[in-house]
């Protein structure tokens, strides 16, 4: 895969169970894009299932450097974060949670059965997901006067680059955006034209 391209999931995933020996898992996998996220869906689900012993879950976000997190929930030590955690690798997508909530049906599973279940729940719930890809955009802005209007917008239009938002008075101010692996090349063209300023937004 391109390194300026990522995978994540275009909507929520539709609810999948999973059963063993009579416990019931359900799964999910949201897109998410920050962690504020995380914890209202993580009630909602407690909410919706409210004889639930557990609610374990995993979530990673970002591309270069992603931060990720897996939640026992009260289960045996990595038994129920982690192999969740190992799904959302395993299928490559990032900015996602995936949650698997546990009604537990009296008989034991054991470690073992629990990092199954988990990880079989997790699985299904992604498999069932639609999975997008996505570029990673890096946003510049642009300063000029109104005189080099002309010569701006047709450098845009030419390279097909994507406007963001434009403030026309006598110094204009557009914010444009690209394809991070097209940035370097993008912020030169630009550079390199008089009275033209560019910075990059972070």
């Amino acid at each position: 895969m391109d390194k300026d391209r990522y995978k994540t999931l275009l909507k929520p995933s539709p609810e999948i169970l999973f059963k063993d020996r009579k416990s019931k898992f359900f799964g999910y996998a949201f897109p998410i894009s920050n962690e504020l996220e995380v914890k209202p869906i993580i009630e909602s689900l407690r909410k919706e299932h409210h004889t639930a012993n557990h609610v374990c879950y995993a979530w990673q976000l970002g591309t270069k450097q992603p931060k990720y997190r897996a939640n026992d929930d009260g289960e045996p030590n990595n038994s129920a974060g982690m192999p969740i955690y190992g799904q959302i690798q395993s299928f490559e997508v990032t900015n996602v949670l995936v949650a698997v909530t546990r009604i537990f049906g009296g008989t034991k599973l054991g470690v073992g059965g629990l990092i199954q279940a988990y990880r079989t729940t997790a699985q299904m719930a992604l498999e069932s997901a639609s999975i997008i890809e996505k570029t990673i955009e890096v946003q510049f802005e642009l300063s000029f006067d109104y005189l080099q209007m002309d010569r701006v917008m047709r450098t845009i239009k030419q390279k097909g680059i994507n406007l963001v938002s434009q403030k026309m008075e006598l110094r204009c101010e557009l914010i444009i955006s690209v394809r991070e692996s097209e940035a370097e090349q993008t912020a030169q063209v630009f550079d390199e034209m008089q009275h033209v300023n560019i910075k990059k937004l972070v």
